[in-house]
């Protein structure tokens, strides 16, 4: 009897915070959303392409049972997408599993890119990063890691010395968070001193017009996609775009 009394209250405990983090019963994580229902496409214009991810919880896919757009893009294109995701990870520097600190424990001998892709992680802004300020400089010594400006910029040199290959970051869609529109209206001003390329979720029209009834579905919480959200909502978006900026004579 007490064990069965100290698995009821782990449950009455556990569940409540697997459902709050995890989308344990959300409607958009049910089985019929999972990796088997994608159609493979042998034509994809993506297929063979080696992209390198970087981000948190969001390209984890923390809220989908550890699925994100990755997996089903991976699936459905036959491209090879490796992801180096950690959860309340910044592109601020804060060791140990910081955007910074593990970005350079990949290298042209370690990786084999033709892509990078980067996510701009919501974590500086709600953890409350210094988000740092862009200027004029391209000169590492004088990037200041500490600010997520300064871990963008270091992220972006980095990958270009490595890999000289295309560079492509990607934002949320829109919720509430002032402090996240700035870093996304930064790193904007950012991809034009650099020349990298975004995609934009943020000031998408189309991507953020979808229904009330649709944003429950797709999404855990404002942050988090569920995976309804990675392979309905957010994966075509990026499928696309990744398609345009990398096959762009298609």
């Amino acid at each position: 009897m007490p064990i069965i009394i100290l698995l009821l209250a782990a449950l009455a405990v556990g569940l409540p915070i697997l459902q709050h983090y995890f989308g344990l019963f959300d409607r958009g994580n049910l089985f019929h959303y999972g990796l088997r229902t994608v159609t493979q496409d042998p034509e994809s214009l993506l297929r063979g392409k080696r992209i390198l991810v970087l981000g948190s919880s969001v390209t984890m896919g923390m809220s989908a049972y550890g699925l994100s757009f990755v997996d089903y893009l991976n699936r459905k294109t036959g491209c090879r997408m490796v992801k180096d995701a950690v959860l309340a990870s910044t592109l601020a520097d804060r060791p140990p599993l910081s955007y910074v600190t593990r970005i350079r424990r990949h290298n042209k001998t370690t990786d084999d890119v033709d892509c990078f892709l980067c996510q701009l992680s919501t974590n500086d802004a709600v953890y409350h990063a210094d988000l740092g300020r862009v200027g004029a400089s391209r000169d590492p010594e004088k990037f200041a890691l500490d600010t997520s400006v300064g871990g963008i910029e270091y992220i972006i040199d980095y990958v270009r010395r490595e890999w000289n290959c295309p560079i492509i970051f990607y934002t949320g869609t829109k919720f509430d968070n002032p402090r996240y529109q700035k870093l996304v209206n930064m790193l904007l001003t950012l991809a034009d001193k650099w020349d990298v390329q975004v995609i934009d979720l943020w000031h998408d029209e189309e991507m953020n017009a979808v229904t009330p009834e649709e944003y429950k579905l797709y999404m855990h919480d404002g942050v988090h996609p569920t995976r309804a959200g990675y392979r309905d909502w957010w994966g075509p978006r990026i499928e696309q775009e990744l398609i345009r900026l990398l096959a762009p004579k298609a």
